[in-house]
């Protein structure tokens, strides 16, 4: 491959990696508001996270995707158990802590992205 073939290459992987550091930035947007649209943005998210998880793999947007897929199935789990328990009043406390822990875990992902960083550990 001469070096135009070469430099093309490295300009599509170049533009494939920005594109998929911005859909990171998107997704995070989109699990940060779903208090504003009571979990629509994060059904939106997750539907994506899925579709394009194969187009991350091997990326550092792999474990921000995971990261991200966790944080919903957990919330998912817990916001099941909190409104099962509301009725006791003690689901209102651990819906109030899921919510701290949600945003909590959309600041660290969306730091770690901004800083070119990785969720987790390589290995």
């Amino acid at each position: 491959m001469d070096k135009y073939g070469a430099a093309m290459v490295l300009t599509d992987d170049a533009e494939r990696l920005a594109g998929l550091r911005r859909l990171t930035h998107i997704l995070y947007a989109l699990y940060a508001i779903y208090w504003l649209t009571f979990g629509c943005t994060a059904l939106v998210a997750i539907i994506i996270n899925y579709v394009k998880l194969d187009d991350v793999r091997g990326t550092l947007y792999e474990s921000h995707f995971r990261w991200q897929i966790r944080s919903f199935w957990w919330s998912v789990l817990w916001g099941a158990i909190g409104l099962l328990l509301a009725f006791f009043l003690i689901g209102f406390a651990i819906l109030w802590v899921l919510g701290i822990w949600m945003l909590y875990r959309i600041v660290k992902g969306w730091l770690y992205l901004n800083d070119g960083k990785p969720m987790y550990a390589t290995q």
